[in-house]
């Protein structure tokens, strides 16, 4: 917080950061524009869309609500909010369209979406609907129990948003706390899609290895904090399992895979590789 004191671009950035972000998919300019000059007020960005895009467009804009007419999505209209629904589980997902039976109704409820608001409406009140539908997706994201655990030497304190190894901290971000605190909630293995969608609230893009360079990070800091013990396994294809097994050297299953490297990071290539440079993978923070 101290390098926002005095810092007016600090601060700006902040307030961008922490705004609320609302795509509307909808091709009635009047309504969009009303509801344009009152998110304004509120400090939201909006995004108006005149038709349908797609789930990978959404990730991009980082949305944390979408409003949606079905008349405007035509006849697929119901496999593209399932499809919505499914990909983006932490996106309030609001339906704002014209006249409908019960079964639609009950149908799109059932499909995910939050809520269903019947045309017309006031702007105010699809406002109203639309924050109830965040604030519900944010109490849900929190824990019920704040509790600390112990792993071999690492104790970690959902409190305090922090990890310890013998009574000093690991210094963790928020999202190498939040993917240590996934892991360790979990008997299994879990996909790096799942641990995208779980910490960052939205699909992963094709292409994106921020789960490998922050379990990476995380990783280091493990070991550097705890030598004695292997705490993150990776399973080449698949994902990430937290068990403490003492280290006896760094085991094929906590290898760094290729993909962890930083973007642009190259490796020294050995007597029979050919020397390629690697792409540079997209990182979302």
């Amino acid at each position: 917080m101290e390098a926002l004191v005095g810092n007016p671009a600090a601060h700006a950035a902040q307030r961008a950061n922490n705004r609320l972000r609302l795509a509307v998919i909808d091709r009635d300019p009047g309504f969009t524009q009303v509801l344009a000059h009152r998110l304004d007020a509120l400090g939201w960005d909006m995004r108006a869309l005149s038709s349908a895009v797609t789930v990978d467009a959404l990730v991009g804009m980082r949305l944390t609500a979408l409003v949606v007419d079905l008349a405007v999505l035509g006849p697929g209209s119901w496999e593209y909010l399932d499809r919505v629904c499914g990909r983006l589980p932490g996106l309030a997902v609001i339906v704002c369209t014209g006249p409908s039976s019960v079964a639609q109704r009950v149908r799109g409820l059932r499909i995910g979406a939050d809520a269903w608001m019947t045309k017309p409406c006031h702007a105010e009140e699809l406002i109203c609907v639309v924050e109830a539908a965040i604030r519900r997706h944010r109490r849900s994201e929190m824990p019920a129990v704040v509790e600390s655990s112990t792993i071999a030497e690492i104790t970690i304190r959902p409190d305090l948003y922090q990890a310890y190894a013998h009574g000093a901290s690991l210094e963790l971000t928020a999202r190498e706390f939040e993917i240590l605190q996934l892991l360790s909630q979990s008997d299994r293995v879990l996909r790096r899609e799942e641990i995208y969608e779980r910490v960052w609230g939205y699909a992963m893009a094709h292409g994106d290895r921020s789960v490998d360079v922050f379990v990476r990070k995380l990783r280091q800091k493990l070991r550097a904090a705890s030598p004695g013990w292997s705490y993150i396994h990776t399973h080449f294809g698949v994902g990430y399992r937290l068990k403490a097994e003492p280290d006896d050297g760094e085991s094929s299953a906590e290898r760094e895979p290729e993909q962890a490297r930083e973007p642009g990071q190259s490796q020294e290539p050995g007597p029979l590789q050919r020397t390629v440079s690697p792409p540079r993978d997209r990182v979302a923070v």
